[in-house]
Formats: C-alpha cells, sequence, structure tokens
C-alpha cells in the first residue's frame, strides 16, 4: 500500500459506516426475541445447530464488506509507478588505516583507534554512491575489504577492527602500497587514498615516498593524515597484575615525509589531526573536495484502481444476497 494514493481521500470517512454497521447488527441480535417460546427447552437440548444457523451473520458481514469497499472506490484509490535514472561521477576511496599499538593512546576519547573509527564510519555512511574499500595496517598490512557498494558490509568490518590482530610496528609503505594495488585498476573518474597514521615509518619492504609516486603514476590522489596531540600522550599498560597504568609517550609523526608523500600525487594534501573534532573536520573537508556529480531524472506514472474495489463491492454484495434470499431461505 506505500505505493498508492487517493484521488479524493476525503470520502474514506466514509469507513465510519462499516463500524455503525456492525454495532447495529450486534444490537439487533441482542435485542431479537425467539420467533417460538416454549415453557421448557429440555427438548431441544439434543438438537445441534445446523451450518445455516452457524453462517447466519456471514450475508451481514458481506455486505458490510461491499459498504467499506465501495467507500474506498468513490476515494478513487490510485497505485504509482516511479522510475529513478541516476547517473554518477564515480568516485573510488580506499581508507588505509593505522591500527599499531600506539593507536591506543588516549589522547583522543576513548582512544585515537576508536575515534579514528567513528569519524570514518560517518564518512563512509555519508557517500552512498561512491565505492569504498579498507585496507589496514601496522607492522604489515593487508586489504579488510576491497573495493564495494555495499557499504553495511564495510561499517561491520570497519567496526570490528582491533589493535594487535596482525605485527606490530608502522608499514606506511606497505599500507600504500596495498591501497594502490586494490584501486590502481579502477575505471573511475576519481581514484583516491586516504592514509591515516600517529606513527614514524618503522616496518614493511616498500618505502613510502616510492609508494607515494606509484600512486601518483595511476592517477591516484592522496591525502595523509596524521593523527596525535603535540608533545605527549596518555598511553594504557598493564602490569603483572592485569591493573592498567597510564604513562606519557612522545607523539612521533613524520610529517614532512607525510606532506611530500600527498604532495607526490595531483591536488594530494596532508592534514594533521590533534583531538577528534579537528579528524571530524578534516573528513568533513576531504568530503567537500570529493563530491560525485550526481544526476537524477524521474518519471512517474499513476493507475486509477478504482475499478478493482467496485468489482470486489459489487462480489461481496451479489454473494451476500444470494445466501440471504437463496440458500439461507432453502
Amino acid at each position: 500500500m506505500h505505493n498508492i494514493s487517493f484521488a479524493q481521500p476525503w470520502m474514506l470517512l466514509g469507513l465510519v459506516l462499516v463500524p455503525l454497521m456492525a454495532a447495529y447488527y450486534i444490537w439487533r441480535y441482542r435485542k431479537q426475541e425467539a420467533a417460538v417460546q416454549h415453557s421448557d427447552i429440555a427438548v431441544f437440548a439434543g438438537v445441534k445447530k445446523t451450518l445455516r444457523v452457524r453462517l447466519r451473520w456471514l450475508p451481514f458481514a458481506l455486505m458490510t464488506l461491499a459498504v467499506g469497499a465501495m467507500v474506498v472506490a468513490l476515494a478513487r484509490p490510485q497505485s504509482r509507478l516511479s522510475r529513478q535514472e541516476m547517473k554518477v561521477e564515480g568516485i573510488d576511496i580506499v581508507l588505509a588505516m593505522d591500527i599499531s599499538g600506539s593507536m591506543l593512546a588516549e589522547d583522543f576519547r576513548p582512544n585515537r583507534l576508536e575515534a579514528a573509527k567513528k569519524v570514518a564510519a560517518d564518512f563512509i555512511d555519508g557517500r552512498k554512491s561512491d565505492r569504498m574499500g579498507l585496507v589496514v595496517f601496522s607492522g604489515e598490512a593487508f586489504t579488510q575489504v576491497p573495493l564495494t557498494v555495499d557499504h553495511h558490509v564495510l561499517l561491520k568490518q570497519l567496526g570490528a577492527l582491533k589493535s594487535g590482530i596482525i605485527r606490530d610496528g608502522t608499514a606506511l609503505g606497505d599500507g600504500l602500497a596495498t591501497a594502490i594495488n586494490r584501486i590502481k585498476d579502477s575505471e573511475a573518474k576519481s581514484k583516491v587514498i586516504i592514509l591515516l597514521t600517529d606513527g614514524v615509518n618503522n616496518q614493511g619492504s616498500v618505502d613510502p615516498q616510492s609508494a607515494a609516486e606509484i600512486a601518483a603514476m595511476y592517477g591516484i590522489r592522496l591525502y595523509t593524515i596524521g593523527v596525535g596531540s603535540l608533545g605527549k600522550a596518555p598511553y594504557p599498560f598493564r602490569d603483572q597484575f592485569g591493573r592498567v597504568h597510564y604513562q606519557n609517550i612522545d607523539v612521533e609523526i613524520d610529517e614532512p615525509l607525510m606532506q611530500q608523500m600527498a604532495a607526490s600525487t595531483e591536488d594530494g594534501r596532508y592534514f594533521r589531526a590533534t583531538n577528534k573534532k579537528a579528524l571530524e573536520e578534516i573528513f568533513s573537508q576531504i568530503d567537500e573536495m570529493e563530491k560525485s556529480k550526481i544526476d537524477v531524472t524521474q518519471y512517474a506514472q499513476t493507475k486509477d484502481e478504482q475499478g478493482r474495489w467496485l468489482w470486489a463491492a459489487f462480489a461481496a454484495l451479489l454473494l451476500a444476497l444470494l445466501m440471504r434470499w437463496g440458500w439461507m431461505r432453502w
């Protein structure tokens, strides 16, 4: 019924007749006196009700249904068939996210990793028409989700990310190279990699700057994001008894390298996020810079459904009359 509308919806007020008719029938049934009165009904104790007696209410119910269908028909129900054509200038985006142990630092709430996941989820949720993928890295890198339009799966996998699932460290080059491998053969008009990290490259077999130059060769735009407050950040440590202690550790981000990597690609940019709000603003800026162009053409066709309701009313009324003046009287 979600595609049904009414040309004269005010006529539906006539449906109040249906409960009124039902109330009248019940009132009349209760007031009705027996056609034959007898001082003792014991003689009828073994007599079973016939099918006609059991169904004596059915003709009236059919007449009530006929009235209801007639009222709906007078309201002129119409079904609406619509088609929407959408032309999208495709943008493919791969998010390469650092999940190393340092991402558990709590200068972001609740920590860097969870804050980044939340902001990234909002970013993904706002880009319904784009294909997106997810690469994670620390001491090594792998593809968590290849390019897909199924954002439900992507968000589910993003939400399940946690530090420690792969060898610790920060392999910037490997993370970027894995993301490039996932997007380089895309036929999208715009190919983007967003690389988010809080550390300095200290692992992996691929030089980060060389990976950035390869991205430029494939026409991929690179946005790099450094995550971490200035100076020191509280980091949780567990002692031998499982108790959590905090220690301030130095925040080390190789900003010159990150800037150089982004600058190697056309219109690439480096951003620094020192808190969650700044990270949200960065993703908002990227969202504005990478807007899809969508042309929508909508077609609508209305079909009158009055006829089928009239036929339903006629059939119910005819059946009620046949039962009332035919079968019920035999």
